[in-house]
């Protein structure tokens, strides 16, 4: 009766799934005119798959990063478990309906890895087995239970080398409870993928420690090989090429026929095997691979009974069960009107019941008395919570000169030393920069993370060394190789933690500023999840001076401000980095609506991650600074450093190391010009967010609204002029002057940079104290500093 139920859970989702993309391109109106899309083929060849893992071989505590092409199939199986209303199927790829790819913010029904940008929902499982390795050998973790990190990949997804980057990152963890499950069905968006491609694959896996599981046949294809004949047929499918193969499924059984009987030249054995079978049943049983059998599919999942990393190999159809089956052009393609009519009597969905859920089920009852008892749904969805972290008092260190840098070690050194349910929580994680970051006093006093207790020779021996590299289960911090792809990654997977594991982590990552942007597909992908981290980004700008311009990131600030769900900062001081750092694991852990404050215009209540860009470069320090206006403005993201007087002709305004040339500026012009101004800009990303939202309340009539940014200029005269200055690309604040109409001088760097002393590129950039007097002095010689003239 299991296996009746499977069959016709699998035609059900087969139908719904397409059915649905079919409404979204040719039934519901259009508005724009353009092709909706929705990968009716993808769908179809992981239609057995979906079935046979989640409605035989998942547990509640499996998670699973779904195909990005197959979302439909995963829509349409939450609508059949009653977990998802119809409106959102008749609305797929409409705003408020079901979203094209699985996605845990969009999405209503249950899903535990965003997918889309390809490759990474497969990398990202195997982080997050890591991740609850992690968890599960620390003391406040025990209770949670060994779920399988699950990914459903497609074939051409394997030549994304953010793979193969996580495959070793796990093979030097001793990765385990991790599957990896590949639609083989030898086809991409623009062809047939190349011969012999599977062989590959399987040594590729088998290297880095994986079992694989190659599930080539059906059973119709089993039953006929153990026929005279049938060995044959099997070495005839074994050696058949990818496109031949395809173009014989799209063109049917008679076209079968004739090239099996033209290729095995028998009359006996063979010829007996197929004339037994008329054209159906034989186009049946040739598109009978393993991945489109899901009784085949459910004992391969439930022969693997270890926890060993397992990679299922499951050959399958593109467009499997549907008119476009096999047809090389089938990733975009869509049924016709008339295909798919002429298919839904072939499936005998009566018209009008397009959207019956149990729509040609003899026996809806039976049906519905299985679906009740499939452990994986028995229990509702399984988005977790854990407790909010009490985040205790952060000093910045006392240091009459130090850089951003070194005052965040000095932070996390602070935490490591006390005993706090915070600092037991945080995770940080590097790739191989960890010494080079600062990190290293946090990781002498909490250790490596390892599922085995590993010594340090060079300490065992005796031999100095500023670093303690022990590993132990109780260790807190990850060692990653060098790839940024994989520090992001697990930074995701970390910060997910408390929605997929129940138990909070809060996961620093360190990395060279320059190279954010060698991770950036994977950072963005874990902002798109929601999940919670920091990412300190250090040294940063021309500021790392003798690293030459490969070293020496530009446009970082910009990525900060445009990238959703990071709050970027970028501090100039310990007591600016001490209070942001302090806020930054409050806001990591917020969970509220998206009501904006009203007296900044941000959204801080739904809480993000959180971006530093720090420098090496060790700066005088202000002296202790407490008072709550100065905090506040920290974290809003500009304080008054010198406020301007009524009359004030120029106002500089800087963000992050460069802080001393710009207050050595304003001292050298407060002479000559009246009452300057120097504007402390710890977070232009912040500046810029509540300002805009700050303009969209007003044109929805809350003429009232004021942002951090306005009420810090609205008192600048008009004739005013602000000159900002960075060590990083200039429209970062250049925007600063449209705020109040004030005219403004952008200085940073727009170009890659050389080696040389800080002096030396501060001026070769114009960003030294004597380049922005210089500026000021062209700007305002012979006239009054006021707005640009109209043209």
């Amino acid at each position: 009766m299991a296996q009746t139920h499977l069959k016709i859970i699998e035609q059900r989702l087969l139908w719904l799934s397409h059915w649905m993309i079919h409404h979204a391109n040719h039934v519901r109106p259009k508005i724009d005119g353009i092709k909706i899309g929705g990968h009716q083929a993808s769908s179809a060849s992981m239609v057995s798959i979906l079935t046979a893992l989640y409605f035989t071989a998942l547990r509640r505590e499996d998670r699973v990063a779904v195909k990005p092409h197959a979302s439909p199939v995963f829509h349409a199986m939450q609508y059949l478990m009653g977990n998802l209303p119809l409106e959102r199927l008749k609305n797929f790829r409409g705003m408020g309906g079901a979203q094209s790819y699985p996605s845990r913010t969009k999405d209503i029904d249950d899903v535990d890895f965003s997918t889309g940008s390809v490759g990474l929902g497969v990398a990202i499982t195997s982080f997050a087995s890591l991740i609850q390795d992690y968890i599960q050998a620390k003391p406040w973790g025990a209770d949670v239970p060994a779920g399988r990190m699950v990914a459903l990949a497609g074939d051409a997804e394997l030549d994304e080398g953010n793979i193969y980057e996580a495959l070793q990152e796990g093979w030097k963890n001793g990765l385990q409870n991790c599957w990896w499950i590949i639609d083989y069905n030898r086809q991409s968006l623009d062809g047939v993928v190349h011969e012999g491609l599977w062989s590959r694959i399987e040594r590729i896996f088998e290297t880095f420690g994986w079992d694989v599981v190659r599930v080539k046949y059906g059973q119709l294809q089993r039953q006929a090989f153990d026929e005279p004949g049938g060995s044959a047929l099997r070495q005839w499918i074994d050696s058949c090429p990818n496109q031949l193969y395809a173009a014989l499924t799209f063109m049917g059984g008679a076209v079968w026929r004739k090239q099996l009987l033209n290729d095995l030249g028998d009359h006996g054995a063979v010829s007996h095997l197929l004339n037994r079978r008329t054209d159906d049943e034989l186009a049946a049983l040739m598109e009978n691979l393993g991945g489109n059998c899901v009784h085949t599919m459910a004992a391969a999942f439930a022969d693997v009974t270890h926890n060993r990393p397992t990679c299922f190999l499951a050959y399958t159809i593109k467009g499997w069960g549907t008119p476009i089956a096999g047809h090389k052009d089938n990733h975009g393609g869509l049924m016709t009107k008339v295909q798919m009519a002429e298919w839904q009597r072939h499936m005998s969905v009566a018209e009008g019941e397009e959207w019956d859920r149990f729509a040609t089920v003899a026996d809806p009852a039976s049906l519905q008395r299985f679906l009740d008892q499939v452990p994986f749904f028995k229990s509702g969805t399984r988005r977790l919570a854990d407790a909010w972290l009490a985040v205790p008092d952060i000093d910045p260190p006392g240091d009459r000169e130090i850089s951003t840098q070194m005052a965040f070690g000095k932070i996390l050194d602070d935490l490591a030393r006390g005993d706090s349910p915070l600092a037991a929580r945080i995770v940080t994680t590097s790739p191989d920069v960890t010494g080079t970051t600062s990190l290293g006093p946090w990781v002498n006093r909490r250790k490596l993370f390892a599922r085995a207790a590993r010594p340090d020779t060079f300490l065992d021996r005796n031999i100095p060394s500023t670093a303690r590299w022990e590993f132990a289960p109780t260790g807190q911090h990850v060692e990653l190789g060098i790839a940024e792809m994989n520090l992001f990654l697990l930074l995701g997977a970390a910060g997910l933690s408390h929605a997929l594991f129940g138990k909070r982590l809060i996961p620093i990552g360190t990395v060279y500023d320059p190279f954010v942007v060698r991770g950036l597909d994977a950072l963005n992908y874990a902002c798109y999840q929601d999940a919670r981290f920091i990412i300190v980004g250090t040294p940063s700008g021309v500021t790392l001076a003798p690293e030459g311009g490969a070293h020496q990131s530009i446009g970082t600030p910009m990525i900060g401000m445009a990238q959703d769900g990071l709050a970027a900062f970028e501090p100039a001081f310990a007591d600016e980095l001490a209070v942001i750092l302090h806020w930054a694991f409050d806001y990591l852990q917020r969970d509220g609506d998206a009501v904006p404050d009203e007296r900044t215009w941000l959204r801080d209540e739904t809480g993000g991650s959180v971006y530093l860009r720090l420098s090496t470069n060790p700066i005088a320090q202000p002296g202790r600074r407490v008072d709550q206006a100065f905090r506040q403005g920290a974290v809003d993201g500009a304080y008054w450093l010198r406020p301007p007087g009524p009359n004030c002709e120029v106002v500089i305004a800087y963000q992050g190391v460069i802080a001393p040339e710009a207050i050595r500026a304003a001292g050298r012009i407060a002479e000559s010009r009246r009452d300057v101004g120097v504007l402390a800009v710890t977070s232009a990303d912040r500046l810029n967010a509540g300002w805009t939202a700050a303009q969209r309340a007003r044109t929805r009539g809350r003429s009232d609204a004021l942002s951090t940014v306005e009420a810090l200029l609205q008192g600048l005269p008009r004739h005013c002029c602000i000159v900002t200055v960075i060590d990083g690309h200039p429209a970062t604040l250049a925007w600063l002057g449209s705020v109040c109409g004030h005219r403004t001088i952008a200085l940073g760097v727009e170009h890659f940079g050389q080696t040389g002393t800080i002096g030396d590129l501060y001026r070769h950039f114009g960003i030294s104290a004597e380049c922005i007097v210089e500026k000021i002095g062209v700007l305002t010689a012979g006239r009054r500093i006021g707005p640009m003239a109209p043209p």
